[in-house]
């Protein structure tokens, strides 16, 4: 009796980061990224507008810390500028990095939200691994792996003659 020795379970697979099931999944990662932000910022924007007070009142919270005294002086002196632009940063985020729109640019944005953030919530009572460093890693993913281009609107702005006349514009796009 003959038997096959060729299975399909056996066949070698490849994920490539140039391969279309990586495309697809960076630019699913991308969305998700850019919804969370996109919704934080117009929940806060239609709750508060563009008075959010809580910004400032958090970062004079941080006194303790690593930042140290940093952001006890931006909340002091910055609130300003930081009510109404934590809702309105957070949305423009949000829509960059969710319709690949200068990826890398609103990416840094996201990342160091999420910077302050985690280091802000510093009690770190659930370990230093927290949903705040996941975010800080999903922006730096976003930026790192260029989310972008990857049926996003970076794709289509980098082939522009604007971007070809000026090649270092892709280091905001992508």
């Amino acid at each position: 009796m003959a038997t096959r020795t060729a299975d399909s379970v056996a066949r070698e697979y490849t994920f490539e980061l140039d391969g279309p099931l990586a495309r697809y999944w960076i630019a699913l990662l991308r969305i998700i990224t850019g919804w969370w932000f996109l919704r934080s910022g117009v929940t806060k924007l239609l709750e508060d507008g563009l008075a959010y007070s809580y910004g400032p009142a958090y970062l004079r919270g941080m006194e303790g810390t690593a930042l140290g005294p940093l952001p006890v002086w931006m909340g002091n002196n910055l609130a300003w500028l930081i009510e109404p632009g934590v809702p309105v940063f957070e949305t423009l985020i949000g829509l960059g990095v969710m319709f690949g729109l200068l990826t890398r640019l609103a990416a840094f944005g996201g990342a160091f939200f999420m910077t302050l953030f985690w280091v802000g919530n510093a009690e770190f009572g659930h370990g230093l691994v927290n949903s705040d460093l996941m975010g800080l890693l999903l922006f730096v993913t976003m930026a790192a792996l260029a989310a972008g281009r990857y049926y996003g609107l970076d794709a289509i702005i980098e082939r522009t003659d604007l971007v070809e006349r000026h090649p270092k514009l892709r280091y905001l796009l992508g």
